[in-house]
Protein backbone atom coordinates (compact mmCIF):
# COMPACT_ATOMS: atom_id res chain seq x y z
CA UNK A 1 0.00 0.00 0.00
CA UNK A 2 0.96 3.59 -0.91
CA UNK A 3 0.11 6.66 0.95
CA UNK A 4 -0.15 9.90 -0.09
CA UNK A 5 1.76 11.44 3.26
CA UNK A 6 3.80 9.51 5.89
CA UNK A 7 4.65 11.71 9.33
CA UNK A 8 7.48 10.76 11.01
CA UNK A 9 7.05 11.49 14.52
CA UNK A 10 3.41 12.11 16.97
CA UNK A 11 5.00 15.19 18.42
CA UNK A 12 3.11 18.24 18.64
CA UNK A 13 3.82 19.46 14.52
CA UNK A 14 3.62 15.73 13.29
CA UNK A 15 -0.11 15.86 14.74
CA UNK A 16 -0.79 18.91 13.97
CA UNK A 17 0.32 18.78 10.34
CA UNK A 18 -1.86 15.02 10.35
CA UNK A 19 -5.22 16.98 12.27
CA UNK A 20 -5.13 19.58 9.32
CA UNK A 21 -4.35 17.40 6.44
CA UNK A 22 -7.53 16.75 4.05
CA UNK A 23 -8.92 13.71 2.51
CA UNK A 24 -5.42 11.74 2.17
CA UNK A 25 -4.52 8.41 2.60
CA UNK A 26 -2.00 9.82 6.24
CA UNK A 27 0.19 7.80 8.26
CA UNK A 28 2.19 8.64 11.38
CA UNK A 29 5.24 6.66 12.36
CA UNK A 30 5.55 7.03 16.40
CA UNK A 31 8.95 5.48 18.15
CA UNK A 32 7.46 5.77 21.65
CA UNK A 33 4.49 3.32 22.60
CA UNK A 34 2.47 6.64 23.51
CA UNK A 35 1.92 10.26 21.07
CA UNK A 36 3.18 13.64 22.57
CA UNK A 37 5.27 12.75 25.12
CA UNK A 38 7.03 15.74 25.05
CA UNK A 39 3.49 18.00 24.78
CA UNK A 40 2.34 16.16 27.81
CA UNK A 41 5.84 17.68 30.01
CA UNK A 42 5.28 20.91 28.21
CA UNK A 43 4.66 23.53 30.96
CA UNK A 44 5.01 22.06 33.17
CA UNK A 45 2.20 19.31 32.54
CA UNK A 46 -0.14 22.93 31.77
CA UNK A 47 1.28 23.03 27.98
CA UNK A 48 2.23 26.55 27.19
CA UNK A 49 0.18 26.52 23.98
CA UNK A 50 1.26 29.66 22.43
CA UNK A 51 2.18 33.43 23.61
CA UNK A 52 0.50 36.74 22.90
CA UNK A 53 3.34 38.15 21.41
CA UNK A 54 4.93 36.01 18.88
CA UNK A 55 7.45 37.68 16.58
CA UNK A 56 10.56 36.22 15.03
CA UNK A 57 12.66 37.56 17.19
CA UNK A 58 11.77 35.34 19.77
CA UNK A 59 13.75 33.05 17.67
CA UNK A 60 16.85 31.54 16.55
CA UNK A 61 17.78 30.99 13.22
CA UNK A 62 17.67 32.93 9.73
CA UNK A 63 14.75 36.10 10.30
CA UNK A 64 12.94 36.43 7.29
CA UNK A 65 12.52 32.38 6.80
CA UNK A 66 11.14 32.30 10.29
CA UNK A 67 8.91 35.60 9.42
CA UNK A 68 7.02 34.12 6.16
CA UNK A 69 6.40 30.84 8.15
CA UNK A 70 5.20 32.46 11.30
CA UNK A 71 2.77 34.28 9.21
CA UNK A 72 0.73 31.24 8.59
CA UNK A 73 -0.87 30.62 12.21
CA UNK A 74 -1.31 33.63 14.47
CA UNK A 75 -1.79 32.54 17.98
CA UNK A 76 -5.93 33.28 18.29
CA UNK A 77 -5.73 30.91 15.54
CA UNK A 78 -4.21 27.94 17.77
CA UNK A 79 -6.47 28.99 20.60
CA UNK A 80 -9.45 28.53 17.93
CA UNK A 81 -8.22 25.33 16.55
CA UNK A 82 -8.59 23.99 20.30
CA UNK A 83 -11.36 26.47 21.54
CA UNK A 84 -12.91 23.42 23.37
CA UNK A 85 -10.34 23.81 26.02
CA UNK A 86 -9.84 26.95 28.28
CA UNK A 87 -6.77 28.50 28.57
CA UNK A 88 -5.10 31.19 30.94
CA UNK A 89 -2.95 34.11 29.83
CA UNK A 90 0.08 34.09 32.56
CA UNK A 91 3.20 34.96 32.99
CA UNK A 92 4.98 36.65 29.91
CA UNK A 93 1.90 36.32 27.88
CA UNK A 94 1.62 32.99 27.86
CA UNK A 95 -1.19 30.78 27.43
CA UNK A 96 -1.33 27.88 30.11
CA UNK A 97 -4.17 25.52 29.22
CA UNK A 98 -6.95 25.01 32.02
CA UNK A 99 -7.08 21.44 32.26
CA UNK A 100 -3.36 20.30 31.74
CA UNK A 101 -1.72 19.02 28.58
CA UNK A 102 -3.46 15.64 28.89
CA UNK A 103 -6.46 17.50 27.35
CA UNK A 104 -4.35 19.25 24.35
CA UNK A 105 -3.18 16.04 23.18
CA UNK A 106 -6.64 14.12 23.18
CA UNK A 107 -8.05 17.38 21.22
CA UNK A 108 -4.87 16.78 18.65
CA UNK A 109 -5.49 12.84 18.57
CA UNK A 110 -9.37 13.79 18.67
CA UNK A 111 -8.67 15.67 14.91
CA UNK A 112 -6.01 13.12 13.33
CA UNK A 113 -6.79 12.50 9.66
CA UNK A 114 -3.85 10.05 9.78
CA UNK A 115 -3.65 6.61 11.00
CA UNK A 116 -0.85 6.24 13.83
CA UNK A 117 1.65 3.25 14.11
CA UNK A 118 3.38 3.39 17.50
CA UNK A 119 6.46 1.60 18.65
CA UNK A 120 8.09 1.97 14.75
CA UNK A 121 11.10 3.43 15.24
CA UNK A 122 12.18 4.73 11.54
CA UNK A 123 15.83 3.78 10.79
CA UNK A 124 15.99 5.24 7.37
CA UNK A 125 13.95 6.46 4.33
CA UNK A 126 15.00 6.40 0.64
CA UNK A 127 13.39 7.82 -2.48
CA UNK A 128 12.94 5.23 -4.98
CA UNK A 129 11.80 6.57 -8.58
CA UNK A 130 8.20 8.72 -7.20
CA UNK A 131 8.38 6.31 -4.32
CA UNK A 132 9.99 7.13 -0.44
CA UNK A 133 10.89 3.76 1.08
CA UNK A 134 10.50 4.21 4.74
CA UNK A 135 12.17 1.12 6.65
CA UNK A 136 11.28 0.26 10.61
CA UNK A 137 12.54 -2.47 12.48
CA UNK A 138 9.74 -4.70 11.27
CA UNK A 139 8.14 -3.17 8.16
CA UNK A 140 8.82 -1.29 5.06
CA UNK A 141 6.19 2.05 4.38
CA UNK A 142 5.48 3.70 1.19
CA UNK A 143 4.75 6.91 0.66
CA UNK A 144 4.22 9.93 -1.86
CA UNK A 145 5.41 12.56 0.45
CA UNK A 146 7.48 11.96 3.37
CA UNK A 147 7.72 14.62 6.22
CA UNK A 148 10.30 14.52 9.15
CA UNK A 149 8.93 15.80 12.43
CA UNK A 150 10.71 13.69 14.66
CA UNK A 151 11.98 16.08 17.05
CA UNK A 152 15.58 16.87 18.95
CA UNK A 153 18.20 15.30 20.85
CA UNK A 154 16.84 17.20 24.00
CA UNK A 155 15.02 14.86 26.99
CA UNK A 156 16.16 11.20 25.82
CA UNK A 157 13.95 10.40 28.93
CA UNK A 158 10.78 11.02 26.03
CA UNK A 159 11.72 9.59 23.55
CA UNK A 160 14.36 11.60 21.59
CA UNK A 161 15.77 10.28 18.23
CA UNK A 162 18.36 11.64 15.93
CA UNK A 163 16.11 10.07 13.00
CA UNK A 164 15.33 13.36 11.28
CA UNK A 165 18.98 14.53 11.06
CA UNK A 166 20.12 11.05 9.88
CA UNK A 167 17.56 11.20 6.91
CA UNK A 168 18.19 14.82 5.93
CA UNK A 169 22.25 13.43 6.14
CA UNK A 170 21.62 10.67 3.57
CA UNK A 171 19.68 12.58 1.47
CA UNK A 172 22.36 15.11 0.91
CA UNK A 173 21.10 17.94 3.35
CA UNK A 174 23.43 19.45 5.82
CA UNK A 175 22.57 19.90 9.63
CA UNK A 176 24.36 22.81 11.87
CA UNK A 177 25.95 21.59 15.35
CA UNK A 178 23.68 20.66 17.60
CA UNK A 179 23.56 21.88 21.42
CA UNK A 180 21.42 21.48 24.21
CA UNK A 181 19.15 24.88 24.50
CA UNK A 182 16.77 26.00 27.30
CA UNK A 183 19.05 24.49 30.06
CA UNK A 184 20.52 24.90 33.12
CA UNK A 185 24.86 25.92 33.85
CA UNK A 186 27.41 23.75 34.94
CA UNK A 187 29.64 26.35 37.29
CA UNK A 188 33.46 26.58 37.50
CA UNK A 189 35.35 26.46 41.06
CA UNK A 190 35.04 29.82 41.35
CA UNK A 191 31.12 29.45 41.46
CA UNK A 192 31.11 26.36 43.62
CA UNK A 193 29.14 28.07 46.25
CA UNK A 194 26.18 28.41 43.89
CA UNK A 195 25.71 24.31 44.70
CA UNK A 196 25.22 25.13 48.47
CA UNK A 197 22.30 27.22 47.69
CA UNK A 198 20.41 24.61 45.94
CA UNK A 199 16.94 25.67 45.99
CA UNK A 200 17.11 29.05 46.65
CA UNK A 201 15.07 30.75 44.16
CA UNK A 202 15.38 34.96 43.46
CA UNK A 203 14.35 37.44 40.75
CA UNK A 204 17.76 38.55 38.87
CA UNK A 205 18.10 39.96 35.53
CA UNK A 206 20.88 38.11 32.90
CA UNK A 207 22.92 39.35 30.15
CA UNK A 208 24.59 37.98 27.10
CA UNK A 209 25.63 39.29 23.97
CA UNK A 210 23.25 42.40 24.31
CA UNK A 211 20.85 40.14 25.04
CA UNK A 212 18.69 40.97 28.21
CA UNK A 213 16.54 38.29 29.79
CA UNK A 214 14.46 38.95 33.39
CA UNK A 215 13.01 36.28 35.56
CA UNK A 216 13.18 33.82 38.13
CA UNK A 217 16.84 31.74 38.67
CA UNK A 218 17.30 28.74 40.45
CA UNK A 219 19.69 27.39 42.18
CA UNK A 220 20.88 23.55 41.54
CA UNK A 221 23.50 21.16 43.27
CA UNK A 222 24.80 21.40 40.12
CA UNK A 223 24.98 24.99 39.14
CA UNK A 224 21.78 27.62 38.38
CA UNK A 225 18.70 26.68 36.50
CA UNK A 226 15.34 29.12 36.18
CA UNK A 227 13.54 30.72 33.42
CA UNK A 228 15.90 33.25 32.80
CA UNK A 229 18.76 31.19 32.83
CA UNK A 230 17.10 28.41 29.77
CA UNK A 231 16.61 31.83 27.46
CA UNK A 232 20.15 32.61 28.34
CA UNK A 233 21.30 29.02 27.45
CA UNK A 234 19.99 29.66 23.65
CA UNK A 235 22.15 32.36 22.71
CA UNK A 236 25.74 30.92 25.23
CA UNK A 237 27.91 29.01 23.37
CA UNK A 238 30.89 29.97 25.64
CA UNK A 239 32.45 32.35 27.47
CA UNK A 240 31.07 35.01 30.64
CA UNK A 241 27.66 35.84 31.39
CA UNK A 242 26.13 38.96 33.55
CA UNK A 243 23.82 38.21 36.64
CA UNK A 244 22.07 41.26 38.22
CA UNK A 245 20.66 39.99 41.54
CA UNK A 246 19.18 43.09 42.55
CA UNK A 247 17.40 43.85 39.38
CA UNK A 248 15.01 46.14 41.43
CA UNK A 249 17.23 47.87 44.41
CA UNK A 250 18.72 50.94 44.12
CA UNK A 251 22.44 50.99 45.40
CA UNK A 252 22.09 54.26 46.62
CA UNK A 253 19.67 52.42 50.03
CA UNK A 254 22.97 50.12 50.82
CA UNK A 255 24.35 53.50 52.16
CA UNK A 256 21.77 54.18 54.93
CA UNK A 257 21.19 52.18 58.22
CA UNK A 258 22.82 50.08 60.49
CA UNK A 259 21.03 46.78 59.57
CA UNK A 260 23.21 44.41 58.64
CA UNK A 261 23.71 43.02 54.74
CA UNK A 262 21.64 40.63 54.99
CA UNK A 263 18.27 42.42 56.37
CA UNK A 264 19.31 45.05 53.78
CA UNK A 265 19.23 43.77 50.39
CA UNK A 266 16.10 42.06 49.20
CA UNK A 267 17.79 38.84 48.66
CA UNK A 268 17.02 35.35 50.50
CA UNK A 269 19.26 35.31 53.55
CA UNK A 270 21.18 32.26 52.66
CA UNK A 271 21.65 33.53 49.39
CA UNK A 272 23.49 36.92 51.05
CA UNK A 273 25.15 34.43 53.47
CA UNK A 274 26.68 32.20 51.15
CA UNK A 275 27.95 34.88 48.87
CA UNK A 276 29.67 36.52 51.38
CA UNK A 277 30.99 33.48 53.33
CA UNK A 278 32.45 32.50 49.81
CA UNK A 279 34.52 35.95 49.28
CA UNK A 280 35.55 35.92 53.32
CA UNK A 281 33.30 38.17 54.59
CA UNK A 282 31.04 38.80 57.23
CA UNK A 283 27.72 39.71 57.68
CA UNK A 284 27.76 43.49 59.02
CA UNK A 285 25.98 47.09 58.28
CA UNK A 286 27.51 48.11 54.59
CA UNK A 287 29.27 51.29 56.04
CA UNK A 288 31.60 48.38 58.49
CA UNK A 289 32.87 47.21 55.01
CA UNK A 290 36.25 48.44 53.46
CA UNK A 291 36.02 50.16 49.47
CA UNK A 292 37.76 47.17 48.30
CA UNK A 293 34.63 45.06 50.21
CA UNK A 294 32.12 47.72 49.19
CA UNK A 295 33.38 46.73 45.71
CA UNK A 296 32.54 43.50 46.11
CA UNK A 297 29.44 43.85 47.70
CA UNK A 298 28.73 45.36 44.14
CA UNK A 299 29.35 42.71 42.39
CA UNK A 300 25.67 41.46 43.17
CA UNK A 301 24.43 44.45 40.58
CA UNK A 302 26.59 42.66 37.42
CA UNK A 303 28.24 39.51 38.50
CA UNK A 304 29.89 38.38 35.57
CA UNK A 305 31.17 34.45 35.55
CA UNK A 306 31.62 32.05 32.45
CA UNK A 307 29.82 28.49 32.87
CA UNK A 308 31.68 25.35 32.77
CA UNK A 309 28.56 24.03 30.52
CA UNK A 310 25.37 22.99 30.26
CA UNK A 311 23.38 20.70 32.03
CA UNK A 312 23.47 18.27 29.02
CA UNK A 313 20.73 16.83 26.26
CA UNK A 314 19.14 15.03 29.13
CA UNK A 315 18.02 18.16 31.14
CA UNK A 316 17.70 20.50 28.06
CA UNK A 317 14.03 21.60 26.78
CA UNK A 318 15.14 21.73 23.21
CA UNK A 319 17.97 21.24 20.81
CA UNK A 320 19.70 24.14 19.17
CA UNK A 321 21.02 23.63 15.32
CA UNK A 322 19.71 21.02 13.18
CA UNK A 323 18.54 21.22 9.50
CA UNK A 324 20.16 23.84 7.52
CA UNK A 325 17.44 26.16 6.07
CA UNK A 326 19.29 27.06 2.67
CA UNK A 327 18.50 23.20 1.65
CA UNK A 328 14.75 24.01 2.03
CA UNK A 329 12.29 26.39 -0.59
CA UNK A 330 9.82 28.04 1.39
CA UNK A 331 7.33 25.54 2.51
CA UNK A 332 10.16 23.27 3.81
CA UNK A 333 10.57 20.86 0.80
CA UNK A 334 13.88 19.59 0.43
CA UNK A 335 15.16 21.37 -2.23
CA UNK A 336 17.07 18.61 -3.75
CA UNK A 337 14.43 16.09 -3.35
CA UNK A 338 10.46 16.85 -4.57
CA UNK A 339 8.05 15.88 -1.61
CA UNK A 340 10.67 15.34 1.54
CA UNK A 341 9.91 18.08 3.79
CA UNK A 342 10.97 18.83 7.42
CA UNK A 343 9.23 20.64 10.44
CA UNK A 344 9.26 21.50 14.09
CA UNK A 345 12.67 21.04 15.96
CA UNK A 346 14.34 19.09 13.66
CA UNK A 347 15.01 22.33 11.96
CA UNK A 348 17.99 24.84 13.06
CA UNK A 349 15.28 27.07 14.63
CA UNK A 350 15.12 27.34 18.29
CA UNK A 351 12.30 29.42 20.31
CA UNK A 352 12.46 30.95 23.61
CA UNK A 353 11.28 29.80 26.82
CA UNK A 354 8.03 30.75 26.95
CA UNK A 355 4.84 28.79 24.01
CA UNK A 356 7.53 29.72 21.40
CA UNK A 357 8.69 26.66 20.49
CA UNK A 358 4.98 25.06 20.60
CA UNK A 359 3.40 27.95 18.58
CA UNK A 360 6.04 27.19 15.56
CA UNK A 361 6.08 23.19 15.83
CA UNK A 362 2.35 24.08 14.98
CA UNK A 363 3.14 27.02 12.37
CA UNK A 364 5.70 25.09 10.51
CA UNK A 365 3.24 21.97 10.52
CA UNK A 366 0.44 23.92 8.83
CA UNK A 367 3.10 25.54 6.29
CA UNK A 368 3.69 21.92 4.90
CA UNK A 369 0.17 21.25 4.75
CA UNK A 370 -1.13 24.21 3.23
CA UNK A 371 1.11 22.68 0.04
CA UNK A 372 -0.36 19.05 0.44
CA UNK A 373 -3.82 20.02 0.66
CA UNK A 374 -3.30 21.30 -2.88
Amino acid sequence: MIYDVIIVGAGASGLFLGANLKSKKVAILEKNSIAGKKILASGGGRCNITNRFVSAKNYLGEQKFIEQILKVLTPDQVLKFFSELKFSEEKQNQFFCDSGAKSVLSVLLKRQNADIFYNKEVLGAKKIDEIFEILTKDEKFRARNLVIASGGLSYKALGASDIGYKIANDSGIETSALAPALVGFSVQKDEFWFKELSGVSLNADVEINSHKFSGDLLFTHRGISGPAILNTSLFWQKGRICINFLPKFNEKNLINGKKQLSSVLPLPKRFVLEFLKNFGLKDRAFYEFSDKERQIIKRLFAYEFAPAGTFGFERAEVTKGGIKIEFLDENLQASNIKGLYFIGEVLDITGMLGGYNLHFAFASALKVARVLNL
